[in-house]
């Protein structure tokens, strides 16, 4: 059979970009498509009246430059290999976090001085603080000493298994263990537990008892680590990086091409069928779409069907991108931060609210003398079915919402209503159309209590049809779906002869 390529890949999310990137400097042919006309998905950005807007993710791990580092400074080991700069610019604080009755803390890139501030609000649970902090870090420690790759490839398992017989055991007990039983070990404080569990729910949208220990290691302990960085130019530089990485090597990335079905032959993926009927063949196919998107949409064989139950479905989100006047903005204003109004509704619809404003760190995303705001609540398409887009009453609804969201975030920016010059507001729909992302969801989630390791691998119960992104392990977050990418490329380029080098 005379192939496209070697490989296709579904979305120019960053998952997928990893995989392509990764399997095309090692000499495979790879083909994505990517309907919109630009790359990255979730971790896009877009340009408006001088302005660039993050679509999404604004928080990034893996920039870091320690040598002995192996699965969490993965940014800077793929962009070395594939030989393309991304410069980027240190964040002391990963998150400022406001919560109900005055508990206002920054969580610095400094660890001594993020314990010391909560050391002094909580004197009496300096020995739990100490305590959980440092069972996060050995997760850190354990998971920075282990080169990434597939969990389904037996001679990577055996490889790192001789190697660090010690760790794999130790990391396999913590797969069992969540984020908030692991404080209440140590805490007992009822207000620092919930600051914990906000910890959680700032990138997996869960509180702690439901996010796994092993997920919290990465994102918490790395970030006194590696730390947080922003990529000059805004979050849409990594994909287009990625995307130059793919071509310098050979590879296509079709942008304007929308996958209407990935096509199977005798219960294996032989290629897709674009919007436009045109077919293209290749040995594998990743898919960067939802596992419900994937096997319900673009496969069509209803044998296939994944139910939404099986697992749980994260919300979507209500986005507001808004070019500012600099001067409400204050001198020492953090990038990131979040808004806990009330604690009985933190995690419900709207309850919290996540801002940055990025250009108080790189001015190139915002015209001189303005500032680029993002802020966006959690929502769902529930809350908008009863409009169509394009309607007057759904405009005016999003003018409504979006008009709700800044007069809350006045807490931390007081006159923000009056220093707005551009607004853009975006809904579930908008998730939805833009991303090919079902219900415009942040993806499926594990039922609380359930193993890490029950999170969907790169393989499929399709032969040949392999997943990247948010729906495989380890999940959410831009840190996770680049490993899911690793992963996904190690298992594939076994498998096809031509095993990678470890990054």
């Amino acid at each position: 059979m005379a192939y496209s390529s070697d490989i296709i890949v579904i979305g120019s999310g960053i998952g997928g970009l990893t995989a392509a990137a990764l399997l095309q400097e090692r000499g495979f042919s790879t083909l994505t498509f990517e309907k919109n006309s630009y790359p990255g998905g979730s971790c896009a950005a877009f340009k408006h009246k001088g302005y660039t807007f993050d679509a999404g993710a604004s928080v990034f791990y893996g920039f870091g430059e320690d040598k002995s580092s192996g699965t969490l400074n993965m940014h800077t080991r793929i962009f070395r290999k594939l030989g393309i700069d991304v410069p980027v610019i240190s964040d002391p604080v990963q998150i400022h976090f406001h919560m109900p009755d005055g508990f206002d803390i920054p969580a610095y890139y400094e660890k001594e001085k993020f314990l010391g501030t909560l050391m002094e609000r909580f004197p009496n649970e300096k020995e739990g603080i100490v305590a959980f902090y440092k069972e996060l870090g050995s997760v850190h420690d354990i998971l920075s000493s282990l080169p990434p790759g597939s969990l389904e490839d037996p001679i990577h398992i055996l490889n790192v298994g001789s190697r660090h017989l010690g760790k794999i055991l130790s990391l396999a007990l913590k797969t069992f263990q969540s984020m908030g039983k692991s404080a209440r070990k140590y805490i007992k404080d009822e207000e620092l537990l919930k600051f914990i569990d906000m910890e959680a729910y700032s990138w997996a949208v869960q509180d702690a008892v439901s996010t796994p220990l092993v997920n919290a290691g990465i994102c918490l302990a790395d970030r006194h680590h590696g730390g947080i960085n922003y990529p000059v130019g805004g979050a849409g530089v990594i994909p287009a990086a990625l995307c130059d990485g793919i071509k310098k090597f050979g590879g296509a990335v079709e942008f304007g091409c929308d996958v209407e079905e990935i096509l199977l032959r005798n219960g294996r993926a032989i290629g897709v069928r674009l919007s436009n009927g045109d077919v293209h063949t290749a040995k594998a196919v990743i898919s960067n779409a939802t596992v419900w998107d994937t096997f319900n949409r673009l496969v069509k064989d209803a044998r296939y069907n994944v139910s939404e139950t099986k697992f749980l479905r994260a919300p979507s989100w209500f986005q507001l991108y808004l070019g500012v006047d600099a001067g409400v903005i204050p001198e020492g204003f953090h990038m990131h931060h979040i808004l806990v109004d009330d604690w009985a509704r933190y995690n419900e619809p709207g309850g919290t609210i996540y801002f940055s404003a990025p250009s108080v760190l790189d001015p190139t995303v915002a015209p001189e003398g303005k500032h680029v705001v993002h802020a966006f609540v959690t929502d769902e398409v529930d809350h908008w079915k009863t409009y169509q887009r394009g309607e007057e009453k759904y405009k005016q609804a999003k003018e409504r919402y979006g008009a709700s969201v800044i007069r809350r975030t006045e807490k931390i920016l007081p006159g923000l209503s009056d220093a707005v010059e551009v607004k853009i507001f975006a809904t579930p729909f908008t998730h939805e159309r833009y991303l090919n992302r079902y219900k415009g969801s942040y993806g499926p989630l594990l039922y609380p209590g359930q193993n890490v390791l029950l999170k969907p691998q790169n393989r499929t119960v399709v032969k040949d049809l392999y997943a990247v992104g948010d729906s495989t392990f380890p999940g959410q977050g831009v840190i996770a779906v680049t490993y899911s990418g690793v992963s996904c490329a190690s298992y594939i380029a076994r498998k096809l002869g031509n095993p990678l080098s470890y990054l």
